[in-house]
């Protein structure tokens, strides 16, 4: 069952429809600015009315956050919808001795992963989930660490647990002659660490058994008590190559709470710069491709391209992969006009030679064999695990946040299509690429040619509240959710990004193949561990 996206309500109906329906057991609170409804209902309601909203309105999951608020917890389920139907966060209380709550994952499969990492990092247990426990947490943790928990330091060092049994998954297929195979955890080039057991009877992938987290960084237990803008590193330093769509966000949540906005300058200069990263991300996600399908000659073409995008951003930005030029209230510093349109122009000859390659891998037919029908995700199963970006988009899944939820500089100031495909294969997830990319490029060239002048930051005192940012990362929707004291320091860090999401949903395409074709569907997904190792 999917969203009926034909009568999803308009955000002014739905806590209307919300109160006939669940009458005065709910408190329904309205932010017409932020285009952002609360809801707070008892835990026993949550399934319920989460599954309407997702199910019946066509709203998606974006995060799950746990809060240990004395006396009591919090638990906040934020959903949002298209363009005109903004947010809702469902809030549900229960007293701190109360270690049990209802897990909506029987009726919303995208919560699973959410759900099995509050488990492990907070202790909190979701009755009627199907499996909970060894996710985040590997064997050599001690016995009932929280490290999400106030009570737990982290500034001590904790004993590692003696090595049990060894782990071992549950082996499904028990046909004689099945077997499994391991694929990682350690790779070479720049992999961060990943292991999937794949469960076969032959040369077809029957299971696709992933486990992550082995570098489990703590950046949301190592961000509280620090002040935001020290914070700020951290939320652009855990994936490299989306950098500047994770720093946007997360300043785009303290500009919610401090109730500023950057100026226009600044809004503008932020949609050139996330264009740039997501046309040098492609860019290196068609080099995967190529190199996957061992087409060496293009994979060398376009990775020279992706070079020549590195050397270009950091002629205009002074780094490579845009570190330190977001902060609260706008950009660290200013870009001349000049540089931006000469940026602009370098970025249409890519956009030429990306074209020519695409038209060669188009006749290549040995490169066609190993995409076409290979990897294939319906749009069935895109919604219901929640996928997002140009995943979910191969799949006819057209949601992005620059439309959905207008930020920066996207909306009314800047006019773009949304890509999308509907076969969901590798050669639709490729095919995403060459056309957001292109894109890009536009929105690069609109941009330099209507830049505003002005200053591009505004200032921002340190205040208290909690808000939700987001960004449209290359690789799909990403939020940072922070709670801030008086003095502005982090209270409560959360971060939920694309690759932890359609990690989750990689299994879909990886089964029902063949083992060869495993490297190829993960280059097409064009996902990252460390995103997932936050």
């Amino acid at each position: 069952m999917g969203p009926t996206l034909n009568n999803v309500l308009k955000f002014t109906d739905l806590p209307r429809m919300v109160a006939s329906r669940w009458g005065d057991s709910l408190e329904i609170k309205i932010d017409q600015e932020r285009q952002l409804i609360q809801i707070t209902c008892d835990p026993e309601v949550l399934q319920d009315l989460c599954q309407w909203l997702f199910y019946r309105q066509g709203y998606s999951l974006a995060t799950l956050i746990a809060e240990e608020a004395p006396p009591e917890w919090v638990m906040r389920y934020i959903l949002y919808g298209d363009t005109g139907n903004g947010q809702v966060h469902v809030l549900t209380r229960f007293p701190l001795s109360r270690t049990k709550v209802p897990s909506i994952s029987p009726a919303i499969h995208a919560a699973d992963w959410q759900e099995r990492e509050i488990e492990d990092l907070f202790g909190l247990s979701f009755e009627g989930h199907p499996k909970l426990g060894d996710f985040i947490l590997h064997e050599d943790w001690p016995e009932g660490a929280s490290p999400m928990r106030t009570a737990f330091d982290a500034s001590r060092l904790h004993p590692r647990q003696e090595s049990g049994p060894p782990w071992r998954p549950e082996m499904i297929v028990k046909t004689p002659g099945a077997f499994m195979m391991p694929v990682g955890p350690v790779y070479s080039d720049t992999a961060e660490s990943a292991h999937f057991l794949l469960e076969t009877v032959g040369e077809d992938v029957v299971r696709t058994i992933p486990k992550f987290f082995y570098k489990y960084r703590g950046v949301e237990k190592i961000a509280e008590g620090m002040p935001a803008d020290h914070a700020l590193l951290l939320a652009e330093r855990f994936s490299g190559s989306s950098a500047f769509a994770h720093s946007l966000a997360f300043c785009q949540a303290l500009e919610a709470i401090c109730k500023i906005q950057a100026p226009p300058r600044a809004r503008a200069l932020r949609v050139l710069l996330a264009e740039m990263e997501r046309l040098r991300h492609h860019t290196a996600a068609v080099a995967g491709i190529c190199s996957s399908t061992a087409l060496a000659v293009a994979a060398s073409q376009t990775s020279i391209i992706e070079e020549d995008l590195l050397r270009l951003t950091c002629r205009l930005a002074g780094h490579r992969y845009f570190f330190g030029l977001n902060t609260p209230g706008g950009l660290a510093r200013d870009l001349p006009d000049g540089e931006c349109k000469k940026a602009s122009e370098a970025a249409w000859i890519v956009l030429d030679k990306l074209k020519e390659l695409h038209e060669m891998l188009r006749f290549t037919s040995s490169f066609l064999d190993r995409l076409e029908e290979v990897g294939s995700v319906s749009r069935k199963k895109a919604v219901a695990y929640g996928l997002v970006g140009p995943v979910a988009r191969a799949s006819g899944v057209s949601r992005d946040l620059r439309v959905a939820q207008p930020y920066a500089g996207y909306g009314q100031q800047t006019k773009f299509q949304v890509p999308r495909e509907a076969e969901g294969d590798g050669y639709a997830r490729l095919r995403v690429l060459f056309a957001e990319a292109e894109q890009s490029v536009n929105l690069i060239h609109q941009v330099a040619s209507t830049l505003p002048a002005g200053p591009v930051r505004t200032a921002a005192a340190p205040t208290e509240g909690c808000a939700l940012g987001w960004a449209e990362a290359p690789r799909g929707a990403a939020f940072h959710w922070l709670r801030t004291d008086g003095s502005g320091n982090i209270r409560r860090y959360r971060v939920m990004p694309p690759s932890f999401v359609n990690w989750h949903g990689f299994h879909l395409a990886a089964e029902e193949f063949a083992f060869q074709d495993f490297p190829i569907i993960m280059a097409t997904f064009g996902l990252s561990n460390a995103e997932c190792d936050r």
